[in-house]
């Protein structure tokens, strides 16, 4: 049976646990003579823009001696309103994965429906997994299972939050949101997550005592005429020292990147101790080339 990755929750908790644990080993051996995906190609499709989606997944399937096709939606047939499911039927035939990075998570459905090979969301405006998966690489690294701990969320309750609240199901910790009117995440998703998932009033109140503090970028590709406004509705909710000082001593910070210091977060705290963006940035190659041999494999 063909799995797909169009969220982390197709991910159960043991399998989810035992990508991060794969990733960790293929990060430790670094063994370039492993190459099980010789002959294999990895279909990239990108509507939206990227740097480390992009990267980690090419190098990925290169270290592992496969290759990745990289098609723009404005180069391709995508681009001329091809049915998704002609897209799907097409590429399933010719390539042995399907990455896809765009502005819909119906579309990706869509496609993964129709698809023979695994269908991986490369980021949706719901739901960004691969990351998630690459974020609970970097905690565990450097501060062992996450179960029973708490992590804060602050600011735009978008795609990435919408991730750390089903990995906070998955690998049970609890997690503290907060955002401001109008930016809170989908509702829905937030009911899944139960008593996992908890809504703060103020920066201050969900940072207290917390184990790891996570943000994003309060202007999101393709909300650019938004910010201004955002820059006003996110005023109080700046990851910095101060709010920094009222987490655990030893409490983590990340952020998925791009970050916009002065904006989300102060330059002393991305680039301070206490931040582990750059584990973080390159833990999207290992998750992600542990999540594709766990799905060539199924």
């Amino acid at each position: 049976m063909t799995r797909h990755f169009l969220q982390l929750s197709d991910l159960s908790a043991a399998e989810a646990a035992s990508v991060i644990s794969r990733a960790q080993q293929l990060k430790a051996s670094r063994d370039t003579s492993y190459r099980p995906f010789v002959g294999k190609t990895l279909a990239m499709i990108f509507a939206k823009n990227s740097t480390r989606t992009r990267v980690s997944f090419e190098a990925g399937m290169a270290r592992f001696g496969g290759h990745a096709l990289f098609l723009h939606s404005g180069v391709t047939q995508l681009g001329r309103d091809e049915p998704i499911a002609d897209t799907a039927r097409v590429l399933s035939r010719m390539c042995d994965a399907i990455m896809i990075r765009n502005d819909s998570q119906a579309d990706q459905a869509e496609l993964a429906a129709y698809s023979r090979v695994p269908v991986i969301n490369g980021l949706s405006e719901l739901h960004h997994p691969c990351q998630l998966l690459a974020d609970m690489q970097t905690w565990v690294e450097h501060r062992g299972d996450a179960a029973g701990k708490t992590a804060a969320w602050i600011g735009d309750g978008n795609n990435v939050c919408h991730s750390m609240i089903q990995a906070a199901t998955l690998f049970g910790f609890k997690l503290r949101i907060a955002a401001p009117d109008g930016y809170l995440p989908d509702a829905g998703i937030v009911a899944i997550a139960g008593d996992a998932v908890s809504l703060c009033g103020s920066a201050a109140e969900a940072v207290a005592g917390v184990d790891l503090v996570a943000t994003d970028t309060w202007t999101s590709m393709g909300q650019e005429a938004e910010t201004a406004k955002r820059l006003k509705a996110f005023d109080g909710y700046q990851v910095d020292d101060a709010l920094m000082q009222l987490a655990k001593p030893d409490a983590l910070f990340m952020h998925c990147l791009p970050a916009h210091r002065g904006e989300e977060v102060t330059a002393n705290v991305i680039d301070g101790a206490q931040s582990v963006v750059w584990d973080e940035a390159e833990n999207r190659l290992w998750a992600q080339m542990a999540l594709l041999e766990f799905l060539l494999a199924a």
